[in-house]
């Protein structure tokens, strides 16, 4: 089996109305929900349920009410072979730990760190069997001022490649093993604003589930890209504000 090492293996969404987020993403892209009960939960400690989000059998996300000193928003986690190893990393690296590498019992340590340009980012060391999930979620997309991006963080702490097929307005972002990860958009943020990693959620149609998620509130985001980008990709918020955008399910690409 091919490691996950470098490939994004998760994503969480704090919110601060589980149940409005459920049903928007449900009504998006036709997710399902399984609940789990934790004895000692990650994002807080105690006994408290975990929602995963499952398309078909395949759980590829948790929605976690927004612990204290967090804001509403997507996270992904990428994985690494050592958590605290790369943790340390971080700082010499240009970035800041926001919180240090944790158990999540039963699934693996993470920890949340800030690249040099402030986007929030998950690593991860998975303690199970289950596959990376590819249902759910294309290629993220990562989104700073101007052509900004922090190349040296995401190469030496994930082994990424940047592919050498590049035009102005994007770059395509490769894993250790030649697949694509991620791509960075050219775009304009209001000021002083972070940069940030914002998920692809994969639909049937995308045109069908943008025209869902503004009947149940979505809203464009604050930022602008490239105009097409935008019209075949729109970053939008949900009714809880974190962003996001729309792929196909047929295709990785954009």
């Amino acid at each position: 089996m091919q490691s996950k090492a470098g490939r994004i293996v998760w994503h969480d969404l704090f919110t601060s109305d589980r149940a409005c987020s459920m049903a928007f993403y449900q009504h998006v892209a036709n997710w399902t929900y399984e609940v789990e009960r934790a004895s000692d939960f990650a994002w807080g400690g105690g006994e408290k349920d975990i929602v995963l989000a499952l398309s078909g059998d395949e759980a590829g996300a948790g929605l976690v009410e927004t612990p204290l000193e967090q804001e509403n928003g997507w996270i992904a986690y990428i994985e690494v072979p050592d958590v605290d190893a790369a943790a340390k990393r971080v700082d010499t690296l240009g970035g800041k730990v926001v919180r240090e590498p944790f158990e999540v019992p039963g699934v693996g340590r993470n920890a949340l760190v800030r690249d040099p340009l402030g986007a929030l980012v998950g690593i991860s060391l998975s303690r199970h069997s289950f596959p990376v999930p590819q249902r759910q979620f294309g290629p993220e997309v990562y989104v700073s001022n101007g052509n900004d991006f922090p190349q040296a963080f995401y190469v030496e702490l994930f082994g990424w490649q940047v592919s050498p097929e590049r035009d102005k307005d994007r770059v395509t972002l490769l894993g250790p093993w030649g697949d694509l990860v991620a791509i960075q958009h050219a775009a304009t943020w209001r000021p002083g604003s972070n940069a940030a990693w914002i998920p692809c959620i994969k639909a049937s149609s995308t045109s069908d589930a943008s025209r869902a998620a503004e009947t149940k509130g979505a809203r464009p985001a604050s930022v602008e890209v490239n105009e097409s980008v935008q019209a075949h990709n729109p970053i939008l918020c949900d009714p809880d504000g974190a962003r996001f955008t729309l792929g196909a399910k047929q295709t990785n690409n954009f």
